[in-house]
């Protein structure tokens, strides 16, 4: 009986549900906007606004009418396709005060006539797209107390964000966010991303950002960067907000952090400050490679050569166990209704790291291998500040006015030492080395730019000017003490050649750059780009080595290692471009030539190198735009490369006496030439997004190595031009992704690949035999993911890797290996505020013959509550490297020499954290 009254029961309930879901239904005519004609058989289709699946489909009768009965209540897409037409779509409720939803004559608008606006409408509309540019309305998607942009922006469709908060936007890495339309502390996205609450947002835009000089000639040169501007409610532009972290754990491991952020209407003031020893400093991964150090000489647009003394800001790589402690401030405005903008930032900090490295290496040699193993222990300390400014001007409707200024000054301190030993490949004993180090480097830096631009009577007919400069005055004084012990073959010692050394260094540059750009339109979608500029450089470099005298001290000038090099270089750069847009199609070709001249006379010695060169920059590229979101381009551009002068005539270092650099002053130039392709598809409504790029290049003549390594291992290069043979490299990178029940589902695939030359010579014999290096790598990856606001969010993904390590010296040593990557987090909201997270990353290399293997597994867990209404307070224990087995590793191979590094790191800590979000905001009215 119980059984045959739940079944009654059952099929009641089940009755009464059909019969309430059949009420609910939608109906309409679908007809053309300009006509006003009716369109048969046009598909409608019905799709949850939630995940965007599809729920029901139909086709309009012959006199364009539609109906869809059967549906539930509930939030919905209405879906209308009709051939030669842009799809038209609109968010509609069915519930039960309005169970059917009537669209009466609803148009549709034929592409040709299509304006670049195409809107998905509702009752909130939650995406409008116009022309390049995808615009999401922050109101249509569910925000919970204390929310940031990131937690926002994770629920559009096409846009993941990974646990470290970088952001991918429709197969694509976004790599500038801004706020209302300005930079917030220069280029660190997660600043913005990570600290602005999402209830201050109203809409946030994705569109490539064109460079100022297309922005401004509105004629397209296909350089653009993936960009998100987080654009905020009016109401939220006035009051303060910000957030305190505090943190201790296990191992005396700590991080703080304060925040606090002032915007008035168009003003914002914005202050913050990081102390931690985990790992955590202001700028993220992108900008660490970016802003990477360094003493080079670099190549200019023109190719000419320049000083270059690294980069400003603190970064930490993962190597060693850092301490730091960095801040700043930002602040930007909009004076007199908009017609100045003013953006400036200061930033300062301290980085100090602690490390221990080791290395095994290989080098192929014609008749013999030697393997070496080396250990390193060093402290390094890093002091930077940086300040600077944007000034924008509107001098009318025609003629802007953009001045930047920066300065900075930078410290670097390190202390390290070394031992080495190598063995033939017999294993008997090779040499023996053992090196410390003492460093203490100064840097001050200018930078300013005057950027004017013009628009003349004639339309598209265009003037800018752009005149940039910088002086960089770079001091350092070292210490270098070694001792190189080599052995015969019966194992002998020879004597040993020690090194006590003091050195100075005072390295000065001023460089003047100017480049007049005039556009002339020819006819509608033609028109001319003209470039001319001259630049002017000036630098010297003075270095200085003392032995130790009589009397113990630093006074005995080296002459061999030092020179008081001075730089003075003129060039005169012109160029013409061809601009076609029109339609669908842009086009571009061209090609730029430089008139260089470069003067470098050693002071210390009398020796002068001039060089009179002519370089050449061709360039052409195609975009088709098939749609507002879907493109293909492919682009070339060669040029002239002009040997470094530290290949004609290097500043000579014998920091390593087993390594000891030649220059060649007969060098000649090698040409570059690079060919780019990428074809880029995105479908707003089923998420659907597809990216493929590739890359092809290759050098004639080009400049390689000559390395001489003798019977007690030591190394001496020097560089030639190969001509007979072409040097090349590619990459290719392959992604889809969709929705499929709700997750998001991608796969993906990279491949990459270059060949290069060096001859190496037999010290002994005298024989040398040309080397073939290969490097190949071939990775794939499939990935699923989904984030449900409040609920959960995870993502997994993994795929096999393959990697060539080829010397064609030596090939039975050679280094291929497999390998397997994974990555996963996972993050869970339970009631009562509580959430708990956890990520994983897996690393797999196989042994080679010449390496080892490599297995890795990083295993992070988190916990945390939330209290008050707002959420404002949260307590979180994290537990970082459950499994304890972080280690720094790096693999790779060039010139016949096979490497593996493996590095000191953070490993396992439990961190308990205490943060506070605090905000005062009111309405502000616009200025």
């Amino acid at each position: 009986m119980k059984i045959t009254i739940l079944s009654i029961a059952l099929l009641v309930l089940f009755s009464l549900t059909s019969y309430a879901q059949s009420n609910y239904a939608i109906k309409g005519v679908a007809v053309d906007t300009s006509e006003k004609k009716t369109l048969s058989n046009t598909v409608i289709m019905v799709l949850n606004v939630k995940d965007s699946v599809l729920r029901k489909f139909t086709r309009a009768g012959n006199d364009g009418s539609f109906a869809v009965n059967g549906l539930a209540p509930g939030k919905f897409i209405l879906v209308m396709s009709y051939p030669g037409y842009a799809d038209y779509t609109e968010d509609f409720t069915l519930d039960e005060k309005a169970q059917i939803h009537d669209f009466g004559k609803t148009g549709l608008t034929l592409k040709s006539r299509l304006l670049k606006d195409v809107i998905i409408k509702g009752e909130v509309r939650a995406i409008k797209i116009k022309g390049d540019t995808t615009e999401f309305n922050a109101k249509a998607y569910v925000i919970q107390p204390n929310d940031k942009v990131e937690d926002l922006i994770k629920q559009f469709p096409g846009i993941q964000v990974d646990k470290d908060g970088k952001i991918t936007a429709q197969g694509q890495k976004v790599t500038k966010v801004l706020l209302d339309g300005e930079e917030f502390f220069g280029d660190d996205p997660t600043l913005i991303t990570k600290n602005i609450r999402a209830d201050m947002v109203d809409k946030v835009q994705l569109y490539d950002k064109k460079s100022d000089q297309a922005t401004f000639t509105g004629i397209d040169d296909d350089k653009t960067t993936k960009t998100l501007n987080i654009k905020l409610k009016d109401g939220k532009k006035a009051g303060s907000f910000g957030k305190a972290v505090a943190a201790a754990g296990t191992d005396k491991y700590y991080q703080g952090q304060l925040m606090y952020n002032k915007f008035q209407n168009k003003e914002k003031i914005s202050v913050y400050g990081i102390g931690s020893n985990n790992g955590t400093t202001s700028l993220n991964w992108d900008d660490a490679q970016k802003y990477g150090d360094g003493n080079n000489m670099e190549m200019m647009d023109d190719g000419g050569m320049y000083f270059s003394y690294g980069g400003d800001d603190l970064y930490y790589n993962g190597s060693g166990l850092p301490k730091a402690i960095t801040g700043g401030v930002h602040y930007d405005n909009k004076l007199d209704s908009g017609k100045y903008a003013v953006n400036g930032n200061y930033k300062i900090g301290q980085l100090n790291i602690d490390g221990n490295q080791s290395a095994i290496t290989q080098n192929n040699l014609p008749d013999r291998v030697i393997n070496s193993k080396s250990s390193q222990v060093d402290h390094k300390s890093n002091f930077r500040q940086k300040l600077d400014a944007k000034v924008e001007v509107k001098l009318d409707t025609t003629a802007n006015l953009k001045i930047t200024a920066s300065g900075s000054f930078k410290n670097n301190k390190s202390n390290s030492f070394s031992t080495d030993t190598s063995r033939r490949g017999d294993n008997t004993l090779l040499n023996l080395n053992s090196t410390s180090t003492i460093n203490n480097n100064d840097d001050h830096r200018f930078d300013a730019s005057v950027f004017y631009t013009k628009k003349l009577k004639k339309k598209g007919r265009t003037l800018s000017v752009l005149i940039s400069g910088n002086a960089d005055n770079n001091e350092g004084t070292s210490f270098l003490k070694s001792n190189l012990q080599s052995f015969q073959d019966d194992g002998t010692p020879n004597a040993a050649q020690p090194t006590d050394q003091h050195k100075t260094s005072d390295n000065k540059s001023q460089v003047l750059n100017t480049n007049i750009t005039y556009t002339e339109p020819i006819v509608k979608g033609l028109n001319l780009v003209f470039n001319y500029g001259f630049n002017i450089d000036q630098a010297s470099s003075n270095q200085r080595a003392y032995s130790r005298g009589t009397n113990g001290d630093y006074n005995v000038l080296v002459d061999s290692l030092s020179n008081f090099f001075k730089l003075n270089q003129h060039s005169q750069l012109a160029g013409v471009i061809l601009n076609y847009n029109k339609g669908k199609t842009v086009i571009n070709i061209g090609s730029k030539a430089a008139d260089v001249s470069f003067d470098q006379i050693n002071l210390y010695t009398g020796n002068e190198l001039k060089r009179q060169f002519i370089n050449w920059f061709p360039q052409a590229s195609y975009v088709y735009k098939f749609s507002q979101q879907s493109a293909f381009r492919v682009n070339y551009n060669g040029n002239t490369q002009q040997p470094s002068i530290s290949q004609i005539q290097p500043i000579k270092d014998n920091s390593n006496p087993l390594y000891v650099t030649l220059g060649n002053p007969d060098l000649t130039p090698s040409f570059h030439n690079n060919f780019r392709m990428s074809y880029n598809s995105y479908k707003v409504i089923s998420g659907e997004d597809l990216y493929i790029s590739g890359n092809y290049a290759f050098t004639t003549n080009p400049i390689v190595s000559n390395t001489s390594t003798d019977a007690i291992g030591k190394t001496t290069s020097q560089y030639f031009n190969l001509s007979s043979k072409i040097q090349h490299s590619y990459y290719g990178y392959f992604n889809y992704g969709r929705k499929i029940a709700g997750i998001n589902v991608g796969i993906s695939s990279n491949i990459s690949g270059r060949t290069t030359y060096n001859m190496v010579t037999n010290g002994v014999n005298g024989i040398s035999q040309l080397n073939t290096t290969k490097n190949n790598s071939y990775e794939g990856d499939l990935s699923v993911s989904k984030y449900v606001d409040n609920k959960y969010d995870f993502n997994i993904s993994a795929g096999p890797t393959y990697s060539i390590n080829q010397s064609s010296l030596q090939t039975a040593y050679n280094s291929n290996s497999a390998g397997f990557n994974s990555r996963g987090w996972a993050g869970l909201y339970l009631p009562h505020n509580w959430q708990i997270g956890s990520d994983i990353d897996y690393t797999y290399t196989a042994k080679t013959a010449a390496l080892p293997q490599f297995k890795r597994t990083l295993w992070n867990a988190s916990i945390s509550k939330a209290f008050f209404k707002e959420k404002s307070l949260k307590v979180m224990g994290t537990v970082n490297d459950i499994l304890n087995q972080n280690q720094g590793f790096n693999r790779y191979a060039n010139g016949g020499i096979i490497t593996e590094e493996r590095y000191t790191t953070i490993k396992r800590y439990f961190l308990l954290t205490l943060s506070y979000d605090f905000s005062k905001m009111s309405a502000g009215t616009s200025k």
